[in-house]
């Protein structure tokens, strides 16, 4: 009678093990942001299997700056390269044999920082003006730089705006308006927004450019 309850319960045992095993899942995560310069952590999260897991990248690209923590189960690190990145990741157990699992998954990695034409360049009579605006997508505050500068055929650079002031985080900056009369020629306007973190070495860029523009009148 013992034999038979000592069998029944390792048979019980065995059984629960294939049934934990035959539920090996990755669970399923919508598309992630990331910013440019800034520590990115993703935990991937797993269910069923026998631990420990072994995860491995096997297509598509990580975010340049990241890797994936093989026994974590954790891509890490600070993206250097903006642009939309589509891999799939696999997770093993350690039963015998060994179970499998695989999901895809897609990491935005933006630049923080990003300037656009509120009113784009145009000549009026002698003179180029418009304005821009600036977007803080980061968390952090910023000690903000806009430039604004047409540059004719030959290179002879012409600043048409200048403005230095702080963006709060996740903020849209003020109109920042700008007007100059650079002379005759043909200038290419580009806006140049430059930002740090006071005490940090890592800054963050972003600029917009013309097509170019004739001024033909004094």
């Amino acid at each position: 009678m013992l034999s038979r309850l000592i069998a029944a319960a390792v048979f019980c045992s065995f059984a629960s093990g294939l049934a934990v095993g035959q539920a090996l899942h990755i669970d399923a995560l919508p598309a992630q942001t990331a910013i440019l310069g800034q520590s990115f952590l993703l935990p991937l999260h797993v269910t069923g299997g026998t631990q420990p897991y072994s995860w491995q990248l096997v297509s598509g690209e990580l975010p340049p700056g990241c890797k994936l923590n093989s026994h974590g189960g954790r891509i890490i690190g600070v993206p250097t390269t903006p642009g939309d990145y589509r891999f799939t990741v696999a997770v093993v157990d350690s039963s015998v044999p060994q179970l499998q699992a695989q999901s895809e998954l897609t990491v935005h990695v933006i630049a923080g920082l990003a300037i656009d034409w509120k009113a784009p360049p145009k000549v009026q009579g002698n003179s180029i003006s418009g304005s821009v605006v600036v977007y803080n997508q980061t968390s952090n505050d910023f000690d903000l730089t806009v430039v604004v500068v047409a540059v004719n055929e030959i290179g002879r650079a012409t600043t048409l705006g200048y403005q230095h002031f702080k963006l709060p985080a996740q903020a849209t900056s003020p109109i920042i308006p700008f007007a100059s009369s650079p002379g005759l020629g043909t200038y290419s306007v580009r806006a140049d927004a430059a930002a740090h973190r006071p005490g940090h070495h890592h800054s963050y860029r972003a600029s917009k450019q013309t097509e170019p523009l004739k001024v033909s009148q004094f």
